[in-house]
């Protein structure tokens, strides 16, 4: 994106003159403050229409926000740590970060995608990818919380990631930074030889919702930016954008900005599942991690693997095609009936739509220009539906309404155009502040959009919000596309930086959404479902196991003698409630982790390394009741060397 900003400013000149910037009176324009008001305003009590779930960027988490309002509902952790509930920190999901670089705490989580049934979202999952160190993630809709990440081997920099097949058959994976496959020591500009690219597709179990690689594609090491896929007649396809095919490896602003057209990928999935499964391809050999909560043990557990299956082109004749596109495409989106791909050449002065037909036309005459590393590049004009002329500057992604229109991000010239796709002509335009990315219309990347709201994405808001000294926070505005013209109805700021989001009608997912954890199925080894069983054990010379119950408004036991220095305290703590937002936190004096937020019926454990001699606190850190103050507890700790009783009581 800095890429975009340094390209933007060389061409922001140019598009004061080509195309104006925004007047005052469009500044001001949209609904008037009255009518935007009503149209966003949901009465207390009352629920918001639809759900938005909005990349985190580099918090590397998945936020959700209510439409119309913009009210934050929840950040759902991901690919980083939150100390907020101690995901990452308790010992139950440490696991769920676990990769084959180890224990990785971090990530910078780009492109939600939601489970689709018949091409509409379904409201079973959300996947999102992390783009640093490769790896998709399956979060529930009924718990909203992250239930599943599968590591991508063979991959650097996941970006085309994570968007699904139309019955959420696979979900897709590719490469932006083209890298040795497999690595190996070799010099930087030994590039073009020895670079390469992978595009991966995610098995997904229909009913559980869980994934397996099933199988990489070995490509040409370009840039392989985002993808959506197919539906309709283009269900068995999937569309990758590339750039970077002048294979550059240094100051790519410039150098991988020099060919007039780059590609997109069309790879036939159902062709490549074909390939496999009459033994083509090779087992190539890969580490990866495979990590899997599990809400009855309500704990996570990583599974090792060692190879994936590798096809190239060559052993799959017909599984990919490149489509020449102007010029660096970004975003590649397939209209609701599947027939249209209209790819966003961020660096473009047209706006190209692809025919899904023609291309088919185009593969059955072979009207290919040329073939690169096997793959056949079909002609411009063979696959080309049209050119909207003069879109608007830095277009890079477009979602659809449904009713017959395209909207596109431009992040140049800060706007969203309004596209009567088939006829190739803007109908409205509309600015956005500031340098807007991606845009969302509740299933507008689907085959059956909810065609009324549009959420832009921007990247810079100067001026937008009180100032909060050198960061500022990302915006997001959601605009009216319910009639002829767009109009701005709300702005507010995000959690990290969105790339991407997604939206669905709140029916789909909030009769679903699960209030407790039934404290009859824990299954947790270390769960104790009754005060009276309630217990502190010594297991060896220096570990110490609290089996700790949390009920409003105390703990049990709550006194706690036997702990010395160096002792490794582990607390399991299972809360006894069986009511809806009934948390209990815990958190203790001296802890060098985080707190943990232990919801109704689940069991999560702590582990607590005592320094020092003394009396430790522990507390309750969710207000749960009008006694929470009181519910707290003390830990004894004596020197260590010496030989203590263990002692544990609550109202004694």
């Amino acid at each position: 994106m800095k890429k975009l900003i340094l390209g933007g400013g060389i061409l922001a000149l140019s598009s004061l003159f080509l195309f104006g910037c925004p007047k005052k009176e469009q500044v001001q324009s949209g609904a008037g403050a009255e009518d935007a008001a009503r149209k966003v305003y949901v009465p207390p009590g009352q629920y918001d229409e639809f759900y938005a779930f909005v990349s985190g960027g580099f918090s590397g988490q998945l936020t959700v926000y209510g439409l119309p309002s913009g009210r934050l509902l929840k950040i759902i952790p991901v690919f980083s740590q939150f100390p907020e509930n101690g995901y990452g920190y308790s010992e139950e999901t440490k696991p769920m970060l676990m990769t084959s670089w180890g224990f990785v705490p971090w990530d910078d989580s780009h492109h939600p995608e939601l489970s689709q049934t018949n091409g509409a979202p379904d409201g079973r999952w959300v996947f999102i990818n992390a783009n640093n160190t490769p790896r998709i993630a399956r979060i529930s809709l009924d718990t909203f919380e992250t239930e599943e990440i599968i590591e991508i081997p063979n991959s650097g920099g996941n970006h085309a990631s994570s968007f699904t097949t139309e019955n959420t058959e696979y979900i897709t994976a590719s490469t932006r930074f083209s890298v040795p496959i497999s690595q190996k020591d070799v010099s930087i500009a030994s590039y073009a030889e020895n670079f390469k690219g992978t595009i991966s597709f995610i098995k997904v179990d229909p009913k559980e919702g869980h994934m397996s690689l099933a199988f990489q594609l070995l490509v040409p090491g370009y840039n392989y930016d985002l993808a959506h896929c197919g539906k309709g007649p283009s269900h068995d396809w999937c569309f990758f954008t590339s750039y970077n095919t002048e294979q550059a490896h240094t100051l790519l602003e410039i150098n991988a900005s020099k060919n007039d057209k780059d590609y997109i990928a069309a790879v036939n999935w159902k062709k490549l599942e074909q390939c496999v499964a009459e033994g083509k391809g090779k087992d190539f050999p890969a580490e990866y991690y495979h990590n899997i909560y599990d809400h009855t043990k309500h704990m996570a557990k990583s599974e090792v693997l060692k190879s994936v299956k590798m096809l190239t082109p060559q052993d799959c004749p017909g599984s990919i095609y490149y489509l020449p596109t102007p010029k660096s495409p970004h975003g590649v989106d397939v209209d609701p009936t599947g027939e249209y791909i209209i790819g966003g050449g961020k660096l473009a002065t047209v706006l190209p739509i692809h025919s899904f037909s023609k291309m088919l036309k185009a593969i059955e005459n072979k009207q290919f220009e040329k073939e690169v590393d096997g793959i056949p590049v079909i002609k411009y004009e063979a696959v080309n539906y049209c050119e909207v002329p003069k879109p608007c500057l830095g277009p890079l992604h477009t979602e659809f309404d449904g009713k017959g229109y395209a909207y596109t991000s431009c992040f140049v010239s800060s706007e969203v155009i309004k596209t009567d796709y088939k006829a190739c002509k803007v109908v409205d335009r509309i600015p956005v502040y500031y340098s807007i990315g991606h845009l969302m219309i509740p299933g507008g990347d689907s085959a059956k959009p909810w065609g009324k709201y549009l959420l832009a994405m921007n990247k810079i808001t100067k001026d937008r919000y009180l100032p909060t000294g050198p960061e500022l926070n990302q915006s997001a505005q959601l605009i009216d596309i319910s009639g002829d013209k767009m109009k701005m109805l709300l702005d507010f700021p995000t959690i990290g930086e969105p790339h991407y989001a997604q939206g669905i009608a709140a029916d789909l997912v909030k009769n679903r959404s699960l209030k407790i954890y039934d404290l009859k199925t824990n299954a947790h080894p270390e769960a104790v479902k009754s005060e009276a069983d309630a217990k502190v054990v010594r297991k060896g010379p220096n570990e110490v196991h609290v089996y700790l119950t949390m009920i409003r408004s105390h703990f049990t036991p709550d006194n706690i003698e036997g702990v010395k220095v160096g002792d490794k305290v582990y607390f399991h703590i299972t809360n006894l409630e069986q009511d809806w937002d009934i948390p209990h936190g815990f958190a203790i004096l001296g802890n060098n982790n985080a707190e943990l937020l232990v919801k109704p019926g689940q069991t999560q454990t702590l582990v607590w390394e005592p320094k020092k001699p003394g009396v430790y606190p522990f507390y309750c850190t969710d207000f749960c009741s009008a006694l929470h103050q009181e519910m707290q507890g003390y830990v004894r700790v004596s020197p260590a060397g010496t030989n203590p009783e263990i002692k544990y009581s609550t109202g004694k």
